[in-house]
C-alpha cells in the first residue's frame, strides 16, 4: 500500500538529504549497515526486555534504511548490487527484531505464544518472496495490506503501547492477507495473453521475407526467362541461350 501511494512523495522529500549526506561522504552501503547494526542492538534490546531502548533503536534504524536510496541516487552510484544488499538487509532486520520479540515473550509468558512472531516473519518472508520471483519472471507483484513499511509502524505502536501480543495476531492476519493478494494479482498476470514484443514481431518478418526471397530465386533458376538469364549471366553460352529463346539474333 506504501509502495502504491506515497513511495514516490517519500523519495522526492528524501532527495536534498540525500544530497546533503553524499556532499559529507557517507556512502549508501555504510547507511544500510549502519541500519543493520542498530536493528541488531534494538533486538538484544528488547530481547532482554528493555522494550522502550529496542524500540527507539529499532526506529533509528529504519531511518539509514529509508535514505540509502537517496544516498546512492545522489552520488550516481545506484546499482544491481546495492538494491541486493538493501533487500538482503532488510530480510535480516525483520528476522532480527521479531526473533528479540520472540525472545523477550518467551522469558516473559513462555508457552507457544513465542511461535507467534516466528509465525509472522515466515509470511513476511513469504511476501518478499512473491515480489522477487514475480520479477524475475516479468510480473508485478507490488502492493498489498501490509508490505514492509505497514509492518514497522504497526510493530512500533505494539513496542510503545505494550500491545505485543494483539498487534503481533494483527500482523499475522493482515500479512498473510497480503500474500493471498499478491497470489491473485501475479496468477492474473500470468495467466491473460501477453502480448508480442516488437523485436518478436522483427524477427518473424524478417523470417518470413528471408523465406520469400530464397523461394523466389529458386523458381526464377528453374523457370525460363529473364530469370533464368540473371542466374546465369556471367557466361556467355547463357547469355546466347536466352537470346535465342527471346527471338532476337546471336
Amino acid at each position: 500500500m506504501f509502495d502504491g501511494r506515497w513511495r514516490s512523495s517519500v523519495e522526492q522529500g528524501l532527495k536534498p538529504v540525500g544530497s546533503g549526506l553524499r556532499r559529507s561522504g557517507i556512502t549508501a552501503d555504510q547507511m544500510t549497515a549502519a541500519g543493520l547494526v542498530l536493528a541488531a542492538c534494538a533486538a538484544v534490546a528488547i530481547g532482554s526486555g528493555h522494550i522502550i531502548v529496542g524500540l527507539l533503536l529499532f526506529i533509528g534504524s529504519a531511518v539509514p534504511d529509508a535514505l540509502d536510496g537517496a544516498v546512492a541516487k545522489a552520488s550516481g552510484t545506484a546499482s544491481p548490487r546495492g538494491a541486493f544488499f538493501d533487500s538482503v538487509s532488510d530480510r535480516v532486520t525483520d528476522s532480527l527484531v521479531l526473533g528479540g520479540i520472540a525472545w523477550y515473550l518467551a522469558g516473559r509468558d513462555g508457552g507457544h505464544i513465542v511461535l507467534l512472531p516466528f509465525a509472522v516473519m515466515a509470511v513476511s518472508s513469504l511476501i518478499s518472496y512473491q515480489r522477487a520471483k514475480a520479477e524475475s519472471l516479468g510480473y508485478s507483484a507490488r502492493g498489498g495490506l501490509m508490505e514492509r513499511a505497514e509492518r514497522i509502524i504497526v510493530l512500533c505502536f505494539g513496542l510503545a503501547f505494550g500491545l505485543l501480543v494483539p498487534v503481533l495476531w494483527v500482523m499475522l492476519a493482515l500479512t498473510s492477507f497480503t500474500a493471498v493478494q499478491r497470489f491473485v494479482k501475479v496468477w492474473r498476470q500470468a495467466s491473460a495473453p501477453r502480448p508480442e514484443r516488437p523485436d518478436s514481431r522483427w524477427r518473424t518478418w524478417r523470417t518470413t521475407m528471408s523465406e520469400r526471397s530464397v523461394s523466389w530465386r529458386a523458381r526464377s533458376e528453374a523457370a525460363p526467362g529473364p530469370g533464368r538469364w540473371r542466374s546465369g549471366r556471367t557466361t556467355g553460352e547463357g547469355t546466347r541461350a536466352w537470346r535465342r529463346r527471346a527471338g532476337t539474333r546471336p
